[in-house]
């Protein structure tokens, strides 16, 4: 399969250039659409008992949106104020589309006690179109925005509708200062290692492939199902690092088969044959990895599942056709890696390697004691719906929390716990409902439906909100009663989480086994492989937990502790990282397994395997920690927890675990380390993939010793 990718785009590779050329069109012009389409709703589970009870909710009383502006002055109670706002109440009051605006000085609760700040809240119709639903939230926010005059410091506006449009234009900024900040970096970085512009060049040329590739995945999936805020950050961050990893490796290849190869269309089938197999298996890897996610019913999850494998699969293709497609039309002017030594060639990750196969039993029990200490504050990980404090300080919705927190009574605008009493609920359960709350509300609705709201005594997805949904749940007994709201969002979803996340570990595992046992003929291989990768995937995660969760550091990289993490943050941390982390392993493998062919030295095989993949994989851990990074700068609380714990579990896996652990790991287990059952050996002689590479060129001379 290899060699014939690798034929078809060497015979004819301005087509495939130019086939990639108008997949960059559809993705950066089509693709980009999907901005407009983003969605805040993450928690949503299809089948739980919150999601039924909203959907009925919805069919019984489909009430409109609403949107919120908090307006701050020195006194709101002035002359001046006074008329600009009723001026403004009046003119929303017309706006098509707007169902209800309260007269803020009339209503009770929505001038501040302090008479700093009054909300103006804009409720609007139900059953609107998405066009007459954005016609109206735009009028509206507009109006808002227009309220004036010297004695107004600041107008505020957010919520509903209007939060995810806001959030979509903060994603595609940060996308694109992500952009701006990564590619120079990541192009300085190339010229180092390969010291000439035009092969630092062609990694970019993948990873804008990559990119587009991420856009143009989203786009199609937003057809089908909702696509969250946060898809955009990951996939394209992941998209951009994944093409550079992948293209840093076939290029590194392609250089040192120039070294015997003076032909450059063989040198590039050779690549392909050699480099290209790893690039397949490591692509498979990582979307298996991440197929976990399809287990899970959550929406988010799933879509996440299937925009971040398809952007990796699209990186896949890029660098076994795309990439070769440009290596036949331009490597010829790319010189081959400088002829070293044997001995020279990787001399340091060679001695790091000896080393740790030396001192096998002293770096493990150095090394996995100290991972399980950075892995503890796991064990006290919690999620929850999180916040305007998640989002930076200088957006919108961040500025409004911010104001009405500032001056009004803690829980002013919490959502409430939804209670739905559906016909047939005996009055004895429904006052035992209502006495779990001091402030519980009721309202009727057709159908002899009654709807309770209860207040939550705290923060809309806080400790007391949850457990109050749990008391409803216990205290209900047989009776047809439900309970949704945000509250009740984040029991259902944590509940999910905790009874898929077997089945999508077993998924993974059962996945990533089968593919490392086809790539290496080894079952003891694969288990060694998924420990010492949990170990750096655990270490990640702990360190996220202790700065995010429980605020030790975070103002050094621009967060602050928030008691819990996003609950988009742990299953995809886990997802990525656990697919990157396969993919130094299978650098790293390809290398041992190639020096174990031709020499049959166990042992040497792996030094050997270290000091010819080791530059590689150290030089695509930091490519990554610089894309990474780069979305960091946006602010966004789940991002930074996503950025912050892949870089931290590629660094680790990069260096504590591929350089010592694997090293230890394969010396401890010797020649047992490639060790089968025979009835597997043969299935994997008849069944493995293989792909034969061209015999060996002749070695170069080596220089003459001085």
């Amino acid at each position: 399969m290899l060699s014939t990718l690798a034929r078809a785009a060497t015979r004819r590779p301005l087509t495939v250039l130019l086939l990639w050329g108008l997949f960059l069109l559809l993705g950066f012009g089509l693709g980009t659409g999907v901005f407009g389409k983003l969605s805040d709703d993450v928690p949503d589970v299809p089948g739980t008992e919150s999601q039924i009870a909203a959907e009925h909710l919805d069919g019984l009383d489909p009430a409109g949106d609403s949107i919120t502006g908090v307006v701050e002055a020195a006194a709101v109670a002035a002359p001046a104020v006074r008329t600009e706002v009723r001026r403004a109440v009046a003119d929303l009051r017309e706006v098509a589309g707007v169902a209800e605006v309260p007269d803020p000085y009339a209503t009770p609760g929505l001038v501040a006690e302090d008479g700093r700040a009054l909300v103006v809240s804009v409720v609007l119709e139900g059953g609107l179109g998405d066009d007459a639903e954005e016609a109206a939230v735009d009028d509206a926010a507009d109006r808002l925005h227009g309220i004036a005059g010297s004695e107004v410091s600041g107008v505020h506006v957010s919520g509903g509708p209007l939060l995810g449009q806001q959030l979509g234009e903060r994603a595609q900024e940060d996308v694109k200062n992500a952009e701006l900040i990564s590619l120079p970096v990541v192009l300085v970085l190339l010229l180092v290692v390969f010291g000439g512009l035009r092969a630092a060049g062609l990694p970019l040329l993948v990873a804008v492939a990559g990119i587009a590739g991420a856009f143009l995945a989203l786009f199609g999936f937003s057809q089908f199902t909702d696509i969250s805020v946060y898809a955009i950050q990951v996939t394209t961050m992941l998209g951009l690092g994944l093409a550079v990893d992948y293209a840093l490796l076939m290029l590194v290849r392609f250089r040192e088969e120039r070294r015997h190869t003076p032909d450059v269309v063989e040198a590039v089938h050779r690549t392909v044959a050699a480099a290209g197999r790893t690039v397949l298996f490591s692509g498979l890897t990582v979307a298996v990895s991440l197929a976990g996610l399809l287990v899970f019913p959550s929406t988010f999850l799933r879509s996440m599942g299937l925009a971040v494998a398809a952007v990796v699969v699209v990186d896949m293709l890029a660098a076994l056709t795309l990439l070769p497609a440009l290596l036949a039309r331009f490597g010829g002017r790319i010189p081959p890696a400088k002829v070293r030594p044997e001995e020279e060639e990787g001399r340091l990750f060679g001695r790091i390697a000896r080393f740790a196969a030396r001192r096998r039993v002293a770096v493990l029990a150095v090394a996995v004691p100290a991972l399980l200490v950075l892995a503890l504050p796991v064990s006290g990980l919690t999620i929850n719906l999180g916040d305007a404090r998640q989002l930076p300080k200088d957006t919108e919705a961040r500025q409004l929390y911010d104001a009405i927190e500032a001056h009004f009574p803690p829980g002013t605008g919490v959502s409430p716990v939804t209670v739905v009493l559906r016909p047939g609920t005996d009055t004895a359960t429904a006052d035992r409902i209502r006495a779990l709350a001091p402030g519980t509300t009721a309202r009727d609705l057709s159908g002899g439906t009654t709807v309770l709201e209860l207040p939550p005594g705290g923060p809309a997805d806080g400790p007391a909100a949850t457990e109050l949904v749990e008391r409803v749940r216990e205290v209900r007994g047989d009776a047809p009663v439900q309970v949704t709201g945000g509250a009740a969002q984040l029991v259902d979803f944590r509940q999910m989480l905790a009874d898929r996340a077997p089945w999508a570990a077993l998924t993974v595992l059962a996945g990533i086994f089968l593919l490392l046992f086809a790539f290496t003929g080894s079952v003891l291989l694969p288990l060694r492989t998924v420990a010492t990768t949990l170990l750096s995937l655990g270490a990640a995660l702990g360190a996220v937990v202790w700065v995010f969760q429980d605020g030790h550091l975070a103002a050094l990289v621009g967060a602050e502790g928030l008691g819990a993490l996003s609950l988009t943050a742990p299953p995809l941390i886990i997802a990525i990282a656990f697919g990157l982390a396969m993919d130094y392993e299978l650098f790293i493998l390809a290398r041992m397994r190639e020096a174990r062919e031709a020499t049959g030295d166990d042992r040497e095989a792996v030094v050997t395997g270290l000091r010819r993949s080791g530059r590689v994989v150290t030089c695509a851990a930091l490519l990554l920690a610089v894309v990474f990074g780069a979305f960091m700068t946006g602010g966004f609380s789940p991002i930074l927890q996503i950025g912050f714990g892949l870089t931290l579990a590629v660094l680790i896996d990069a260096t504590v675990v591929r350089m010592l652990l694997v090293p230890a790991t394969m010396a401890l287990l010797g020649r047992r380390a490639w060790w089968a059952p025979k009835p597997l050996r043969r299935a994997h002689e008849r069944f493995g993939v293989r792909e034969e590479a061209p015999d060996p060129a002749p070695a170069p001379p080596q220089p003459a010793a001085r």
